[in-house]
């Protein structure tokens, strides 16, 4: 194997980018900002798509593909949407290459094929997605429509991380229409529900589900709801969000449907979405200073089999493994049995160690004599000897301690680094100590959230569902505050 990963505590960034590489995720590509997902990462992202797809069709939403390119004129329609996300905006001007006359060999941009309108390559989907609803909602009986698209997105990101901020990314993105306010809210706090267990049950990432701020809304909702995780280096990542658009687009894309009673009225409308950043959450949440940890519901690899024997044996042991792997595979466990002859037993190890396979067990002849076999759990590296009369059901059990002990060694984990404050040197010298979620009051105002963010860095990350209001003062302004907000620095 190579040299060892730096460490989370000596430089976490060259942590993470090393590893998401050394594992075999990602890399970057030939385009500026953009990656390329290798199989072993791509592997997990179909895992995360199957389990929400299947999600998202449990709760009445069907799968649709929209076009990549927006004319401009529909982007520029719902002006809050246009603003929000015009500096990060590509953009088509020409439609055909040609042979440059001053350079033989080399292309140059046809000038006589300059397009009548510009195309805006897709950052977000709702003016074209809008657009379209025009056509297919006519009356009350069309609604309400439940409609994801899997797709890509480009924004122009300057600074970008592999999965975590890219130029280009993989997303999902809900967005529905609906007859009433009531309706739309309803949806936009199920999806938010949605997220947070499919966070919680299958990446074993514990989440904060709250409401941003208007600051840190999305631009043209009128409500952003969200789920913020906590990651190992005590910043936080948004996970999710779903937001509540009113009636924004509706009147932008003139949007009516016929009411029972004949009347017209503009829907309600609602857009959801995660992305590949997902990926990098999983990376940073659990993984550690050997590599990935991954949780076995998103494991391309659950169980890794190493044969531990000596020259000529290698076929007579298999034919006696085989029989522990197919009772592997009938419980619906993803099994692979290294059988390459070119590596030793330790390089394996150290390999599939750093691809955060859940369980690996080593099984030589003897075990098997023996009647027992050596597992190891990667969450705590810890080496089991497994009766090998109930392996099977040993291994089972042990993938849903592997997935549960995750969760709360995570959960744990943000505990610890939630801190309450009173005062605004408090809250400075807690960033600066422990980091992770800082609890406190502010007065809600623009200025005192632009006035935290520039001192500290840190920002509204979300005011918490789960907490009640909770009067108190402004730890800025000395003013009146309503509620507490959840602070941090994120990614």
């Amino acid at each position: 194997m190579s040299k060892k990963l730096p460490t989370r505590q000596e430089d976490y960034s060259a942590w993470y980018n090393e590893l998401v590489k050394r594992a075999g995720l990602a890399e970057n590509s030939a385009v500026r900002g953009c990656m390329v997902i290798k199989p072993y990462g791509y592997a997990i992202w179909e895992k995360m798509q199957r389990t929400l797809d299947d999600m998202f069709k449990r709760t009445g939403h069907e799968n649709a593909y929209f076009p990549i390119f927006i004319p401009k004129s529909l982007f520029e329609a719902e002006e809050k949407n246009a603003e929000g996300f015009a500096k990060e905006c590509a953009v088509v001007t020409h439609y055909r290459l040609q042979t440059d006359p001053d350079r033989p060999g080399k292309l140059r941009v046809d000038p006589a094929a300059k397009l009548e309108e510009e195309l805006v390559v897709r950052p977000t989907s709702e003016a074209i997605i809008w657009s379209t609803y025009k056509n297919w909602v006519q009356s009350y009986r069309d609604l309400p429509l439940l409609i994801n698209q899997w797709a890509n997105v480009v924004r122009w990101e300057m600074r970008t991380r592999l999965f975590l901020r890219t130029a280009e990314f993989l997303w999902q993105e809900g967005h529905t229409a609906h007859a009433t306010a009531a309706e739309a809210v309803a949806e936009t706090r199920q999806m938010l529900d949605v997220y947070a267990e499919f966070a919680e049950e299958h990446l074993a990432l514990p989440v904060v589900k709250g409401v941003k701020t208007p600051a840190e809304r999305f631009a043209g909702a009128e409500d952003t709801y969200c789920i913020e995780a906590l990651m190992q280096d005590g910043k936080a990542l948004q996970a999710g969000t779903s937001h509540f658009l009113g009636q924004n687009f509706a009147k932008a894309f003139d949007v009516q449907f016929q009411t029972k009673d004949g009347g017209r009225e503009y829907v309600w409308g609602t857009s959801w979405g995660v992305s590949t950043r997902l990926m990098g959450a999983l990376v940073m949440a659990h993984s550690d200073d050997e590599g990935l940890v991954l949780p076995p519901k998103l494991a391309p690899i659950q169980v890794v089999i190493i044969p531990i024997y000596k020259t000529g044996e290698l076929d007579a042991l298999l034919d006696r493994i085989r029989p522990i792997q197919q009772g592997l595979v009938e419980r619906g466990i993803l099994v692979k049995v290294d059988a390459r002859d070119t590596e030793r037993p330790g390089f394996k190890f150290a390999e599939w160690e750093l691809k955060g396979v859940p369980v690996r067990l080593a099984i030589g002849a003897r075990d098997l004599d023996a009647g027992t076999v050596e597992a190891a759990r990667r969450d705590t590296r810890e080496k089991l000897q497994l009766p090998l009369a109930d392996v099977v059901a040993s291994v089972e059990q042990l993938l849903t301690d592997i997935q549960n002990n995750l969760y709360q060694r995570a959960k744990d984990y943000r505990t610890a680094h939630t801190t309450h404050v009173e005062t605004y040197d408090e809250f400075k010298q807690t960033l600066d100590a422990t980091g992770g979620f800082v609890v406190a009051h502010y007065d809600g105002t623009a200025e005192t959230e632009e006035r935290i963010k520039e001192d500290t860095k840190a920002t509204v990350r979300c005011l918490p569902l789960h907490e009640a209001d909770e009067a108190g003062t402004c730890m800025v302004t000395g003013q009146p505050s309503a509620r507490r907000a959840w602070f941090a620095r994120a990614y």
